[in-house]
């Protein structure tokens, strides 16, 4: 299965601060551990791990709270 996104992608998504632009890290597509909290991922829905071009805060996100930027 083809995911939407890729590592190196750049993306913007939505945060309490406001619209964040960054890029993806890594491509998550099996449960995993992240800020101490179990992760669910599957091939079918991955979760993708994002850092902020601006501040380098690192944050885990579903494909749909994603947008190609």
């Amino acid at each position: 299965m083809s995911n939407k996104f890729k590592k190196g992608d750049h993306v913007r998504w939505n945060a309490e601060a406001g619209v964040i632009h960054g890029k993806v890290t890594q491509v998550h597509t099996q449960d995993v551990e992240f800020m101490g909290r179990q992760r669910h991922c599957s091939k079918e829905e991955p979760q993708y791990e994002v850092e902020s071009d601006k501040t380098g805060h690192r944050a885990m996100h579903r494909e749909e709270a994603l947008h190609k930027d």
